[in-house]
């Protein structure tokens, strides 16, 4: 598999890059100790097994997605090796629902990547995407994936993001998109799986509901948690919010501390055309 460098892991999973080499120095002594044996593990083992390699893929996936560092917004390779082993994994255990709502989950999200960036590289955000360039037969698949997976098997987490996508992608328009039905979506990923992103995302979606104040109040509210302070797309989030408000001066300062605090260059550049934007000073 493509690697991923110890500061994307740690970006990854929100922790310090010294935890993560931490991690992987103990890792890597425990292997050494005790052998490494390529064999299938106990029954009373593979649940968590499944879990943490699921889990691996996931962030193999999102790396190649939105690259979290770099001059390009996206990584094909990690991308293509992501969705490749996730289809051998679904391929052996085709009746395990998260294991499908996995890999749906990665055809309905990557089924975007031409509309993502411009011919000159830069970020195009969802809602000003072309979307007849998406890939149909991806998300048809992925589609018929989770539709099968919630139909037969017991929600998980990769069920519901997929879902989530799976509403992005069915809007023909952004204006069409089902609000209501994501944010209910978010409630259950928050129940089911909580954490930062999931958090940050499902205020987006409040404020797409219930307008920007509310969404406003409810970032305010969980700005303090450690995973997501000096985060980017805290910064970002809170542009959005501030623009839909009408407060173009807290949208344009938002806007360029998210830009300063990012490490991906299209997002940068991003975030700096929309501070410039919202900007009073370019309003005649």
């Amino acid at each position: 598999m493509a690697g991923l460098t110890t500061a994307e892991i740690a970006r990854a999973l929100l922790v310090p890059e010294a935890t993560v080499a931490q991690r992987i120095s103990r890792a890597k002594q425990r292997i050494k100790a005790g052998g490494a044996k390529f064999r299938m593990p106990p029954d009373a083992e593979l649940p968590d097994r499944m879990t943490a390699a699921m889990h691996v893929l996931y962030l193999v996936f999102n790396e190649g997605s939105t690259a979290s560092s770099g001059a390009s917004l996206q990584r094909v390779d990690l991308i293509a090796e992501a969705i490749r082993l996730t289809r051998q994994l679904h391929d052996r255990l085709p009746d395990d629902g998260e294991v499908a709502g996995l890999l749906a989950l990665m055809l309905l999200t990557d089924a975007r990547h031409p509309a993502r960036v411009t011919s000159d590289g830069a970020l195009v955000p969802l809602a000003e995407q072309d979307r007849e360039l998406w890939d149909a037969e991806s998300i048809a698949e992925g589609t018929r994936l989770i539709s099968r997976a919630l139909a037969t098997a017991p929600i998980g987490p990769y069920q519901l993001q997929a879902a989530l996508a799976a509403v992005h992608d069915e809007a023909a328009r952004a204006e069409h998109t089902d609000w209501e039905q994501i944010l209910g979506l978010y409630d259950l990923l928050r129940t089911l799986a909580p954490g930062p992103m999931v958090t940050l995302n499902r205020i987006v979606a409040v404020a797409m509901v219930d307008g920007s104040k509310t969404g406003l109040r409810e970032l305010a509210a969980i700005e303090r948690d450690p995973a997501l302070r000096g985060n980017h797309r805290v910064d970002s989030v809170r542009a959005h919010l501030l623009e839909m408000a009408g407060d173009a001066v807290g949208a344009r300062d938002c806007y360029r501390l998210a830009a300063r605090r990012t490490l991906s260059i299209p997002e940068r550049r991003y975030l700096e055309s929309r501070a410039a934007r919202v900007s009073p000073e370019h309003d005649i």
